[in-house]
């Protein structure tokens, strides 16, 4: 049989009854023949109270100490799973991230998987045990500790599935699968079966939590096949897979929203060659990502430039370009952070016309404003007000099932 990474998430090891539960899972795959690696996270706000701590020590912590303080919450979960396992007849080994050792570069908080040596897991799994991996951690070529971001630890858990070619990675959360929406916000979301990875990518890009982009990105790049199933029952279940010819007859897969959205505006600056550029750069060596990027068509010589951040780096983001806005003659910089961005996915949207007309159309009819507007051949995502967000999703689910 082949080798399975299984990965849970915070609620799935939020307490050692539940770490049990965890351990069940693993003996599961263990007994049918399987090899086994556990990926976890640390338990269920754990981070956050690690987070709270370091800023409560300073107001900007150092991000090398930053990374090393919020790693240990894996540590505790991994080495729980293991004595559990040990306890229970299994041989189990835990790891950390530069145990294993899970290299990557040095952008602390948002770091990426440069490569991993396998030997010492290779080693374990030939000695029968259950290896145990912490996610969401790594460490640099000076051996310092790093962390992939939020959701690291399904990237983690993707990356070792590549890395020793596994026949596939289950991430274990406390839902049962991708949504066509969050059933927390319209009653009527039902679960798929299958989903391509484009169309996973582009809702875990938009908003839905289920996944890490980043995990996505690399399950896609390296035939991963991922399954997303819940912790708490053996019911239900989506496959994340390449794109066939039955995904194709769907026109629309799934809506997002995301509320951890800010806009940020510079107004009235010249429209000349390099402008973008100065502002942008400074972003990007920040580690700020952008999202969406509207300019308005030129006037006198001069146009207005609007995009998006994650809210966290607003106040970081809104610094740096009100620095650069002086250096360029800007008038001013607007910042809004009470907006949402709602976002539909579907493969069948490239061989379908009308679709963005209707949606505009349906969100019109509710009277909710498109701010900002970006598309690509499989999804449309639109800014709007963020008090009108579950009204959208809930008309804009409507029209997922009658898109004619």
């Amino acid at each position: 049989m082949g080798l399975v990474v299984q990965k849970f998430g915070g609620t799935s090891v939020a307490n050692v009854e539940k770490i049990r539960n965890v351990a069940t899972r693993a003996i599961r795959e263990k007994n049918a023949g399987h090899d086994v690696i556990v990926v976890l996270s640390a338990m269920a706000g754990e981070t956050n109270r690690l987070i709270d701590l370091a800023h409560s020590a300073a107001e900007s912590p150092d991000e090398r100490e930053y990374d090393s303080l919020i790693s240990t919450g894996e540590q505790v979960t991994i080495t729980l799973l293991s004595i559990v396992l040990n306890s229970m007849g299994y041989r189990a080994r835990s790891f950390l991230g530069f145990q294993v050792k899970i290299l990557t570069d040095t952008a602390y908080k948002k770091a990426r998987i440069s490569m991993i040596d396998t030997l010492a897991i290779e080693q374990e799994l030939k000695k029968g045990s259950i290896v145990v991996v912490a996610g969401f951690q790594g460490v640099d070529e000076e051996n310092n500790i790093t962390t992939l971001g939020r959701g690291g630890s399904d990237t983690s858990a993707v990356a070792l599935a590549a890395a020793l070619h596994a026949e596939r990675c289950d991430i274990y959360t406390d839902v049962d699968g991708v949504y066509t929406t969050d059933p927390n916000v319209c009653a009527k979301a039902r679960r798929l079966d299958k989903i391509s990875y484009d169309e996973m990518l582009e809702m875990a890009m938009t908003g839905a939590k289920v996944l890490q982009p980043r995990s996505v990105e690399m399950a896609k790049k390296y035939d991963v096949p991922v399954y997303v199933k819940s912790s708490f029952t053996d019911a239900g279940g989506t496959l994340v897979t390449k794109e066939d010819k039955e995904m194709e007859r769907e026109i629309l897969s799934g809506i997002t929203y995301d509320r951890d959205q800010a806009k940020i505006t510079v107004v009235h600056i010249p429209d000349k060659p390099g402008i973008a550029a100065s502002l942008f750069t400074p972003l990007s060596e920040r580690n700020i990502s952008v999202d969406m990027i509207i300019q308005n068509a030129s006037s006198q010589g001069f146009t207005d430039l609007t995009f998006t951040v994650s809210k966290k780096d607003m106040k970081e983001a809104q610094k740096c370009v009100e620095a650069t806005a002086k250096d360029i003659g800007a008038q001013k910089v607007e910042v809004d952070d009470d907006v949402a961005k709602v976002s539909i996915i579907g493969v069948g949207m490239v061989s379908h016309s009308g679709v963005a007309a209707k949606m505009f159309k349906t969100m019109a009819d509710e009277g909710i404003n498109i701010m900002m507007i970006s598309t690509s051949e499989i999804k449309i995502s639109c800014v709007i007000q963020r008090k009108y967000t579950e009204l959208a999703i809930t008309v804009l689910h409507l029209f997922l099932h009658r898109p004619d």
